[in-house]
Formats: C-alpha cells, sequence, structure tokens
C-alpha cells in the first residue's frame, strides 16, 4: 500500500495524504455522519459542537469548536493527518491557518452529481472506495424512485429569519428542490442566499414556501406567520438536513422528498 495518495480538492489544490489516513478531523457535522458510515469509526479523531450523528459514538470525541468557529489551537494539538472541510461551512481564514501544518481536503458541493463525486473522492483518499461506491450506488437507486409530475411548484426555499434569507440557484439545496422536481422561484443563476423582505416574498408569489430547520430552526408560528403573507400559497415545515447534508444522509433524503411531494401535491 502507497505511504501517500494524491489528490486534487473542491478548491482544484493538490493535495498530498498520508495513506490510508490514521487520525483525520472532520470539520462539518455532516461529514462525521459520513465517515462512520464509511466504516472509520476508529479513524475519528474528533467532532465538531454541532455533530448529531451517530448520537452513541460521538460523544466520546473532543469538540474542536463549531464549523464557522474552529479551534484551530485544539486541533493543532490533535496531529491530524487529515482535515476534512468544505468551502461554504467552514471559515476561510481557520481553513488557510490548519493548511500550513496539515493535509486538508476542501469539498465544493453545488450540485447532487458533485455530492456523488465528493463521496467517492473521499472514499478514494480514506481508503474505503467500495463502500464509498456502494453508498453512492443506493444514493442513485433511491433518488431514481422520486416522481416527476408534470407540473412542477414554484417554490421558495427560505433558511433564514429576521431578515429573510432565501436559497438561490448556485445552491446544494437548489439542485435538491430540482430532484424533486420543484422550479425555485428565485431566478438569478449567481445569487446564492439573497435577503428578502415580505415585499419581495410577496411578488415572487410562490405555489410553495418551504421553512427549514436549519440554520435558522423555523417552527409553526412562523408557519402560520408566512400562511398568513401568502394566502393564496402552501407552507411546510422541512427537515433541513435532508436539502443540505450532502454526504451518506443522503441515502434518507429521497424517501423523506416522496413523502414530502405526496404531501405538497395532495
Amino acid at each position: 500500500m502507497a505511504d501517500s495518495i494524491k489528490i486534487t480538492d473542491g478548491l482544484g489544490r493538490e493535495v498530498i495524504i498520508p495513506f490510508p489516513p490514521k487520525r483525520i478531523i472532520p470539520a462539518v457535522p455532516s461529514t462525521t455522519e459520513f465517515l462512520f458510515d464509511l466504516g472509520l469509526e476508529d479513524k475519528v479523531i474528533s467532532r465538531t459542537k454541532f455533530c448529531r450523528y451517530p448520537k452513541d459514538k460521538i460523544k466520546r470525541l473532543p469538540n474542536i469548536g463549531g464549523p464557522k468557529n474552529l479551534y484551530v489551537d485544539k486541533i493543532n494539538l490533535l496531529h491530524p493527518d487529515l482535515i476534512l472541510v468544505n468551502e461554504e461551512e467552514n471559515n476561510k481564514a481557520e481553513v488557510e491557518a490548519l493548511m500550513e501544518s496539515f493535509p486538508v481536503y476542501v469539498s465544493k458541493v453545488r450540485n447532487y452529481e458533485e455530492a456523488l463525486e465528493n463521496i467517492l473522492n473521499t472514499g478514494k483518499i480514506t481508503g474505503t472506495e467500495p463502500k464509498a461506491f456502494e453508498i453512492t450506488n443506493q444514493i442513485r437507486s433511491n433518488f431514481a424512485k422520486i416522481p416527476k409530475g408534470e407540473k412542477s411548484l414554484k417554490v421558495l426555499y427560505l433558511i433564514w429569519r429576521k431578515p429573510f434569507m432565501a436559497v438561490g440557484r448556485n445552491s446544494f439545496i437548489h439542485s435538491m428542490l430540482e430532484m424533486c422536481g420543484f422550479e425555485n422561484v428565485l431566478e438569478d443563476p449567481q445569487e446564492r442566499y439573497p435577503n428578502l423582505s415580505e415585499d419581495d416574498i410577496k411578488n415572487l408569489n410562490p405555489d410553495l414556501v418551504l421553512l427549514s430547520s436549519e440554520p435558522y430552526p423555523f417552527e409553526e408560528i412562523n408557519k402560520k406567520e408566512m400562511e398568513d403573507l401568502l394566502p393564496d400559497a402552501k407552507v411546510e415545515l422541512v427537515d433541513g438536513e435532508m436539502f443540505s447534508w450532502y454526504e451518506s444522509h443522503m441515502l434518507q433524503a429521497a424517501d423523506y422528498f416522496i413523502n414530502l411531494i405526496k404531501k405538497v401535491k395532495a
């Protein structure tokens, strides 16, 4: 087995990683779950404070802070031989500081195909390619079952309140909306997370508003507010993990989307 492996990450950087890595730090909650699903439980040496899965196994791991506020000094003391970060989820300055001392693989995932490519790349650099292929094949099989209706609903997906912040087209969540057969009411191909006023939302006139559980935890009271603002639209609270976690959590997403589509088109 080779002593190291070279790969191009999501930013186009060539990264040389000890192979197979034995001390891996995931800097995003979805990645922590994914590494366990790849069978790398004994190689994961930390977790973020927002990591949730697998619930029974992550408690023993040291906390390295949140994705946007990593404890860089603590990471230095853990001596990782691979750090997995994301260009959107993590703080650029902190990531660049870690790059000076450790191999850092940066994922960049803006759509469904890039998500599957990232799963395969992570399998390649961690010595778990067969499991990564199994996961991607199962995701493809699951997503192929999502029904595509003739008439697509015009959808507004909100992730924040005060100010309202929506999901634009150049994003992974937008790609998940497309996989559901929904049409994003935001048309700018580059704007990713625009702020919207109540008047903006009225003018967009969506058929359906999806209120995400993260990063802002929308609740029933917020649903009622939106229904009052848009009396002709359907409004649903949705699980943000299903729309935004771009690794093995996608194994659960297709069934969730199928049930959501049935509900909103009933």
